[in-house]
């Protein structure tokens, strides 16, 4: 995803939750929203993995982690 991202590691977005952040993070960087919109990646908000996250709210010190999915087989 830091590819898609112009090689930011970390950026700085204020959302009040995840809909809302990865909407900004896809106007932020266009190349990245075709990832967002496939849910293949958990989403941790200050160090908790969340599976039906769309709504939960953040702080505005939350630290968010978006982990691309595991493949194997």
């Amino acid at each position: 995803m830091q590819q898609l991202a112009d090689g930011d590691s970390e950026v700085e977005i204020e959302a009040q939750n995840i809909k809302q952040l990865l909407r900004e993070l896809s106007e932020r960087y266009p190349a990245l929203a075709p990832a967002l919109e496939q849910d293949s990646f958990a989403i941790a908000i200050d160090g908790e993995i969340f599976q039906d996250v769309w709504f939960v709210p953040i702080k505005p010190d939350s630290e968010i982690h978006l982990i691309p999915a595991i493949r194997g087989g």
